[in-house]
Parts: C-alpha cells; structure tokens; sequence
C-alpha cells in the first residue's frame, strides 16, 4: 500500500475519531443544562459546539504535545502508522460500544489504552514513554477527585452566599448563571479533547517523516481541522449519556448543574495549562457527584456510579485489547 495513501486514511480515521469523540462526551458539557430545563437537547449541543470550537483561540498544542509523545515515534518508518491507527480502532470501538451502552467512559484513556496496546504489541513495553504514561494514570484518580473536591465546595459556597434568598429567585439566577458555566465547560472540553487528536495527527506525520521530530508549531490545518471535527460531534449530541449523566446520576436543580460545570471546566482548564491530558467524563462525573453529596447524599443513585467506575476501570485495557488485535491483524495481512 501506498505510504501517502496509508497517512492520508490514518488522519481520516483519526478525524472520525474526533468526532465521535465529541459525539460520545457531548453529555459533559450539556447534561446539567439539559436536565435542569435550562436549554433543549438541540440547543444545549449547539451550545457547546460553538463554544468547542472557540477553545482554540484560548488553549494551544500543550496536550497534543503530550499525546504525540505518549510512545516513542519511530521517524519515517511506515510501519508506525499502521501502530497508530490500530489504536485508533480500538479507541473507536470502545467508544461506540460504550456510548451503545449508554456509559459516559473516557474517550481519553480509550484514545491512550488503543494506543498503547498497539505500542506494546509493536515494539514491547519499552516504546511507552513512562513519564508520560504516569502523567495520565495518576490523573485517572485526580481528575474526578478535583471535580468532587471543587464541586462540593461551590456547592457549599452557593448555599451559603444565597442562604437568604427565595428558592424561586436562586432558580431564575442559576437558569442564567447555567449559560455562562456551560460554555465555560465547553471551552475545557474542547481544549483539552480536541488537543488529543492533534497529537495522533503529529505522531502520524513524525512517523512519516512530513514533519521534523523537534518542530515548532503545530500546522494550522491541524488545529481546524481537530477543533472543527470535536465541535461537530458534539453537534449531533449523544442523548443515551446525557440521560446517564444529567438524569440518571443525581437529580441536579440549576444551582447544582452551575456548580458542577464551573467545577468541572476549573478542573480541565489547568489541566489542560500543564499539558495533561484528563478525561473529561471523570471530571465532569465528580463535578456532579460532589455537588450531589452536599445537597443530599443519599440523592445520588450508587447503582448508576457504579456501572459508570466499571467502565473506567475496563476502558484502558479493553482498547488495548482491540488496538493489540487490530495490529496484529495488520501483520498477518503483511500491510508492510
């Protein structure tokens, strides 16, 4: 097969990847807004989209950085692309069967468990770069610990500075306040998620040699193309995890889901300025479990939290799993 041909379909399939990405996390960003009535299901996703895309104007190619060098690139060897888009399948597949499911798993750590599996598989535990690697394991546990920590301290925050107001009068404030913290979240998602993709794009042309292992800058036609691809997933939304997140979880009022979301888009705006890639999912998910806890624990549904930590825990290694099988599916048709 053609070298070009093979880089030209990898970035496709890196794209597609994209946008399910934005497709499969479109509940982070709009599930509180969505189930407190704030905005419709149609509009709440164009919402977010538009504010996906705005991110680029606020956060750079940290991220990509990081996830292009997740696993040590080969320069110019064409057989490394066929390693990147057999963790892309299996990043894929995950995400499709999840968002079936109707599971808000990570889209991050099915993207790096793919990649990984097929790293593995391809040049042994060596290729990973352990720095890197670790850098996102310990924030498999940070991220959600954050989005609890902050969440439930806003929370009580809100209640405090509020405490004298009529209930009507909060609710009709925090309608509004919803609006501001939503494209706040937004703005995180896309920052941090979109970045991801433009790192496999890198990786992708390091490996084919179009582009020098120290390069400067990122390729603006990347940056577009990954922000404007995440953006129109979210566009077309995924109401199966909106259900999960925003109805099934807790019941969130407005002053809960503007609490979550402001805790949430906190949580991925530093990541994101320290280059760590995070799940979004697990951010937003502590968000709205520690705004729950506040109001009243016995609120949240454990049952549903439950089902949402077994993916988590099975994401990494099931789309290793996949992004291990594709590859060596990959060698024994001898594509290379």
């Amino acid at each position: 097969m053609d070298a070009m041909t093979v880089v030209v379909f990898t970035v496709a399939v890196a794209l597609v990847f994209d946008i399910i990405n934005g497709f499969h996390d479109a509940a982070n960003s709009i599930a509180t807004v969505v189930s407190t009535r704030v905005l419709t299901p149609r509009a709440a996703v164009l919402w977010a989209a538009f504010f996906n895309f705005a991110a680029l104007f606020v956060f750079h190619e940290g991220v990509a950085k990081t996830i292009s060098g997740i696993i040590h690139i080969k320069a110019e060897d064409p057989a490394f692309i066929f390693v990147v888009m057999s963790g892309l399948i299996g990043a894929i597949t995950w995400n499709l069967l999840t968002w079936w499911w109707g599971l808000p798993s990570s889209s991050s750590h099915a993207l790096i468990g793919g990649i990984g599996g097929a790293g593995v598989t391809y040049g042994g535990w060596g290729i990973l770069v352990k720095a890197k690697v670790y850098k996102v394991l310990y924030f498999i546990l940070l991220a959600p610990a954050i989005g609890f920590l902050l969440g439930g301290i806003i929370m009580m925050i809100v209640f405090w500075v509020f405490r004298r107001w009529r209930p009507q009068r909060v609710d009709r404030t925090f309608r509004v306040g919803q609006l501001l913290s939503a494209a706040a979240y937004s703005i995180g998602h896309g920052g941090n998620d979109a970045q991801k993709t433009m790192g496999i794009i890198l990786a992708v042309l390091i490996a084919s040699g179009q582009l020098p292992k120290d390069f400067d800058q990122v390729p603006v036609w990347i940056i577009l193309a990954s922000y404007g691809c995440m953006a129109f997933g979210t566009a077309i939304g995924g109401w199966r995890i909106v259900k999960t997140m925003g109805m099934g979880l807790t019941h969130l009022k407005p002053v809960g889901g503007f609490c979550a979301e402001v805790a949430g888009a906190i949580t991925l705006f530093i990541a994101t300025h320290f280059k760590i890639p995070v799940s979004t999912t697990h951010t937003i998910t502590g968000a709205i479990i520690g705004v729950g806890s506040v109001t009243k624990l016995r609120g949240i549904r454990w049952g549903v939290a439950q089902r949402i930590i077994w993916a988590w825990i099975f994401t990494i290694p099931a789309a290793a799993a996949v992004g291990s099988g594709c590859l060596l599916a990959v060698q024994a048709l001898q594509f290379w």
